[in-house]
């Protein structure tokens, strides 16, 4: 699909919601990028970068963005992110937003090896067409999921990412989310460089304002709506953090379930009632509504999510 457009010699492509934002992932793939170069490029992002650079193409004036090629094009040159490409036998990589009126849905990265030409701005005109297709490509996955949970409940997990930006150590808990990831063939690589970048935004949060970052992946990862948050566990962000792994609640799973299945602000405002176990005349009389409305908006949500009713929707939403 991409290749015949934009000539590449390794993907990635990561997927994430308007609810969540597009400072983390919420799942991922990933051709040909060595794993190490990843953890380089997580490290680059959070620590190495200018201050002054903007964190994503967002601050461009398109959703595409060419690095270590001599010049990215962006305000701020990074000779540093040059050096790190170099190292890893890739000449330069391409980074396309996927972006469209209702937010930021992920990010796309293509990388071309030392002896390729870099990448141009033609073909960063390329890759922005591309858009519209990977951002329908994104929901389909996110959406192929199992809408309630086809695996048993699990427990809390809780992973501690030392100050050295490495796992430091794994709960038993936390063992087996990570035993059912690999089941859904995520290399091991994967959640580890997800899990030091959620550190890294727990620092930068903790020293800003004190906010917990909290990512809801959908159940197409991992069979179930699960959510990461990391927490500092001293006061200056420089010691350990801990990184909790669970299965999301009503709260979290909500704002990015209506993202992904595209349900409308009414239509959630109704959804979100369910969780009272109102009936369609109470929703009615809450909302201001007639029940008639109430049972359109319904039967719109059953139809764009699959649920069989409200009774497998709520499930969805609280297990």
């Amino acid at each position: 699909m991409l290749a015949p457009i934009v000539a590449h010699d390794a993907l990635s492509l990561v997927g994430t919601d308007p609810a969540t934002g597009p400072g983390l992932g919420s799942f991922s793939f990933w051709h040909q990028y060595d794993p190490a170069l990843v953890r380089e490029l997580v490290m680059h992002r959070h620590l190495g970068a200018a201050p002054q650079r903007p964190a994503v193409p967002t601050l461009l004036r398109t959703p595409a963005v060419v690095v270590g090629a001599g010049t990215d094009g962006s305000p701020v040159p990074d000779p540093r992110m040059r050096d790190i490409l170099t190292a890893y036998g890739a000449s330069s990589e391409l980074r396309l937003l996927l972006q469209d009126k209702r937010g930021v849905w992920g990010a796309l990265g293509l990388l071309r090896c030392e002896g390729a030409a870099p990448f141009s701005g033609d073909d960063a005109q390329r890759a922005a067409r591309l858009v519209p297709a990977l951002v329908a490509a994104l929901r389909r996955y996110a959406t192929a999921g199992p809408l309630c949970p086809e695996v048993p409940p699990m427990s809390a997990g809780v992973i501690t990412v030392g100050p050295d930006h490495r796992i430091k150590a794994v709960s038993p808990q936390a063992r087996l989310w990570l035993d059912q990831w690999s089941a859904h063939a995520i290399p091991s690589w994967v959640p580890e460089a997800f899990f030091v970048s959620l550190s890294l935004v727990a620092r930068t949060e903790a020293r800003r304002d004190g906010s917990i970052p909290l990512v809801c992946a959908p159940p197409a990862a991992s069979g179930r709506w699960t959510t990461c948050q990391g927490q500092v566990l001293d006061a200056d962000a420089t010691g350990d953090v801990a990184l909790v792994i669970q299965g999301a609640t009503w709260d979290s799973v909500l704002p990015s379930l209506c993202e992904w299945y595209r349900i409308t602000p009414r239509e959630r405002d109704v959804v979100a009632q369910l969780r009272t176990g109102a009936s369609v005349k109470q929703i009615a009389r809450r909302l201001d509504l007639s029940a008639y409305t109430v049972n359109d908006h319904l039967k719109a949500v059953f139809r764009k999510t699959g649920a069989d009713g409200r009774d497998e929707l709520s499930a969805a939403l609280t297990r």
